[in-house]
């Protein structure tokens, strides 16, 4: 009988708001690395806790992917913060947008 191994989890980024702990696993799960985000309902206890203690943060499953889960989001942090200008409704979106959050259409200018 094979005896389970014990999974280790590592944090690999705390997020100031949940979109943006899901925007970097979203990015992770792209490239195969499995993680989780904890923390999602916890702004609920601010004020009893420290602002950083309720921030979501995202961990990862597999240890030996660390190093690929922090060269990514290094690359998302260093990104420039750009916008693309929907050719449907002129809406300014962020570059990380691959569909209009007004109007719902296709952003043909996504460099992700």
């Amino acid at each position: 009988m094979r005896a389970k191994r014990a999974i280790t989890l590592q944090r690999v980024y705390t997020a100031s708001t949940l979109s943006e702990a899901r925007l970097v696993q979203q990015m992770l799960e792209a490239v195969g690395i499995h993680c989780h985000t904890f923390n999602e309902h916890a702004a609920g206890g601010l004020g009893e806790l420290a602002a950083t203690a309720v921030w979501p943060e995202v961990w990862i499953v597999r240890e030996q992917q660390c190093s690929l889960a922090r060269s990514i989001i290094e690359e998302y942090e260093r990104a420039p913060e750009k916008n693309i200008d929907c050719e449907q409704c002129g809406e300014s979106n962020p570059a990380t947008f691959e569909i209009c959050w007004r109007c719902s259409t296709h952003l043909t200018a996504f460099e992700g």
